[in-house]
């Protein structure tokens, strides 16, 4: 074996399991507007400002990261619009792609995203995941405690500027269900990608319960009873199993009833510095104090990568497994870790 092949191997992003890590989900804060129950606690305490991972600490471990395979970094909060600077640290990511980054995308609430469209565009992203849990405005209101109108617009907006679009809602019994087919006649009419996603145990309360699931095969039933034609396409490394509805795709992240955790392939950073393999993860692997003092010259990036190789190579078989784990409850919220 010659030395640059010895070299990969060893510093490939690969659990126990097998599975190659290629993308990465990069909280840059845990700070929202919309106060959605399945994400945010009743009352949040924000992370202080000054205990932020700076752009440039991002910055260096997206480097060090995509320069040991991880392809995708997708920028996510909280919601990562309501941090300063954010439109210029797309656009430095930039100079990774010449290492082998290939994607840079952002999920958002939408409501500033109007705003920043043509911007983010400019700066060089990609793609963008907007959350929309419901078209009737005051069903909107109750989720998330803002108006509708602002996200819609946004979404109009990044359309017109040119950026790839899919919008994500999450389905929660007894509240928002009556919203699938309406949801699927407006991307069809939008000519936007939809994605349902089975309510999951991220809640900042730990009020989620599996009664209040709107699993895979429900939303299917309910697609059946207004579209002819429900064909399932090949999932792929995706977490989306995706649908032709009528000639239109959908998707449905089915983690709950069907999970995809076999073929997982992403990592996560908080805002202030914490790794986790895995999105229910109880705890995660504190690193902020060496990305702080990370440089490309320096030891430390000798220790992060030991200590991140550990992290990666003892990734939980998948989402039955770490349900099953001691503590049952973890300390993090969806707010604070990203999408």
């Amino acid at each position: 074996m010659n030395s640059a092949m010895h070299i990969a191997q060893h510093t490939a992003l690969i659990d126990q399991y097998g599975r190659q890590k290629r993308k990465l989900r990069l909280s840059i804060t845990d700070r929202c507007n919309f106060k959605c129950s399945y994400c945010m606690p009743e009352h949040p305490k924000w992370i202080k400002k000054h205990k932020l991972l700076s752009f440039d600490a991002l910055y260096q471990f997206c480097q060090f990261m995509v320069q040991r395979g991880i392809e995708q970094i997708r920028i996510t909060g909280g919601e990562p619009l309501m941090r300063q600077g954010v439109v210029e640290f797309i656009a430095q990511l930039q100079s990774l792609r010449s290492l082998g980054l290939k994607r840079i995308s952002m999920t958002t609430n939408g409501h500033y995203l109007a705003q920043h469209a043509l911007a983010l565009k400019q700066a060089g992203l990609d793609d963008l995941n907007v959350s929309l849990d419901s078209l009737d405005e005051d069903q909107f209101k109750q989720l998330t405690q803002k108006e509708i109108q602002p996200v819609l617009a946004g979404i109009a907006q990044a359309q017109r500027v040119g950026l790839v679009v899919k919008v994500n809602c999450v389905l929660i019994k007894n509240c928002n269900e009556n919203q699938i087919i309406p949801l699927v006649h407006w991307a069809k009419h939008q000519q936007i990608e939809l994605r349902f996603i089975e309510f999951m145990p991220l809640d900042g309360d730990q009020k989620w319960s599996v009664t209040d699931v709107v699993t895979e095969q429900e939303i299917l039933n309910e697609l059946a009873t207004a579209f002819h034609q429900i064909d399932m396409i090949q999932q792929m490394n995706n977490p989306a199993r995706q649908y032709s509805i009528d000639g239109t795709v959908i998707g449905i992240i089915s983690t709950i009833s069907h999970s995809f955790c076999h073929q997982c392939d992403r990592l996560r950073l908080t805002a202030e510095g914490e790794f986790y393999n895995c999105l229910f993860a109880k705890k995660g692997l504190n690193i902020k104090y060496l990305l702080d003092h990370l440089t490309p010259q320096n030891t430390t990036q000798t220790e992060l990568e030991a200590q991140l190789l550990q992290a990666i190579w003892s990734k939980a078989q998948g989402f039955s497994e770490i349900q099953a784990q001691q503590p049952r409850v973890r300390k993090i919220s969806m707010h604070m870790m990203g999408g």
